[in-house]
C-alpha cells in the first residue's frame, strides 16, 4: 500500500510537444530580450542570420505551430543564437529533440564489444551533423521564397534594409515623440507590442477596446499583445517597463514609479 500511494504522488511528465513549446516560448524570450538590448529590429537580424522574418518572429513568440520540424528548429535557433553572440550550438541544445531509439542487443559483461556495434553509432551522429549543416542552406532558400512571392528581388531587400531602415529610423525620431514613432508601420494594418520587465510592475492592456489583461508582471517576464486597430498600454511603473512595437527596439515607457499610458494606433496603408 506504501507503494502504490508514493505513485499515485507522482506527477504525469510532460510530453515531447509539451517540453518543446515550453523550452521554445523561454528561449524564445532570451533572444528576443537579447536582441532589444542590443537594438536590433527583426529586419536586421534576417541579414545577418539569413533566416525569414516570419520564422525568426515565430521563435521568439514560442509559435511552434508556425515553424518547421524540431530538428530545422534547433539549427534555427542556433543561427539566431550565434548572431546575438552567444554559443549557439550550446544553446540549441537545450531544445529538445525527439530520436527513435534504437534498440541494441544486450552485451555479456565479459564480452568485449565488437566494432561493428560501434558503426551505427558514428552514421547516426554524422547524419544528424549533416542536418543542422543544411539548415542555413534551407532557410536561406526560404527567405528567397518568400520574397519572389511578394514580388521582390532577394538581393534588393538585403540592400533596401541595409540602407534604408536607418535613414527612415533617423527621420522618424527627429519628428515625432515617443509615443507616435512607435506606432508607425506603413507594411501592416494591425500593431503589436511586447513588453519586458525590468521591475516587477502593474500593467493593463487594452486590444480594440478589449481589456487583454490586467495584473502584475515580476521581473524578467516577457509578453506579446495584438490588435487590429488600437493598443493602449498603462503602467503604475512606466521605467521599469520595455516596450516594443511592431517588433521595433525597445524603449522604457517613462521613469521609475511613475504612471504612464500609451495608445498605439494602427497605421493602415496608403491606398
Amino acid at each position: 500500500m506504501k507503494w502504490l500511494k508514493r505513485k499515485n504522488n507522482e506527477q504525469p511528465q510532460l510530453s515531447i510537444e509539451q517540453q518543446r513549446v515550453e523550452k521554445l516560448t523561454e528561449m524564445g524570450a532570451q533572444l528576443w530580450a537579447s536582441r532589444q538590448e542590443k537594438g536590433l529590429s527583426l529586419e536586421e537580424m534576417v541579414g545577418l542570420t539569413k533566416i525569414p522574418r516570419r520564422l525568426l518572429q515565430a521563435i521568439e513568440e514560442g509559435n511552434i505551430d508556425d515553424l518547421p520540424e524540431p530538428i530545422y528548429i534547433q539549427g534555427l535557433i542556433r543561427q539566431f543564437a550565434d548572431a546575438l553572440g552567444f554559443k549557439g550550438g550550446e544553446f540549441a541544445s537545450q531544445f529538445p529533440v525527439n530520436f527513435q531509439t534504437v534498440n541494441t542487443p544486450q552485451v555479456n559483461p565479459n564480452q568485449s564489444i565488437s566494432m561493428g556495434l560501434l558503426r551505427p553509432i558514428h552514421l547516426y551522429l554524422l547524419y544528424i551533423f549533416l542536418i543542422i549543416s543544411s539548415v542555413s542552406s534551407l532557410s536561406h532558400v526560404l527567405n528567397n521564397a518568400a520574397l519572389r512571392a511578394n514580388g521582390r528581388d532577394p538581393k534588393q531587400n538585403n540592400q533596401e534594409t541595409l540602407v534604408t531602415t536607418p535613414q527612415t529610423q533617423s527621420q522618424q525620431s527627429k519628428t515625432l515623440p515617443i509615443s507616435d514613432r512607435l506606432t508607425v508601420n506603413k507594411d501592416s494594418q494591425s500593431v503589436q507590442i511586447g513588453v519586458t520587465l525590468q521591475a516587477s510592475s502593474w500593467i493593463r492592456v487594452i486590444a480594440d477596446g478589449k481589456t487583454e489583461f490586467e495584473g502584475v508582471l515580476p521581473e524578467g517576464a516577457h509578453r506579446v499583445w495584438k490588435a487590429q486597430e488600437q493598443l493602449t498600454v498603462r503602467t503604475n511603473n512606466a521605467g521599469g517597463v520595455l516596450m516594443s512595437v511592431n517588433q521595433q527596439a525597445a524603449k522604457q515607457m517613462g521613469e521609475f514609479g511613475k504612471e504612464e499610458e500609451i495608445k498605439i494606433a494602427a497605421v493602415k496603408p496608403e491606398s
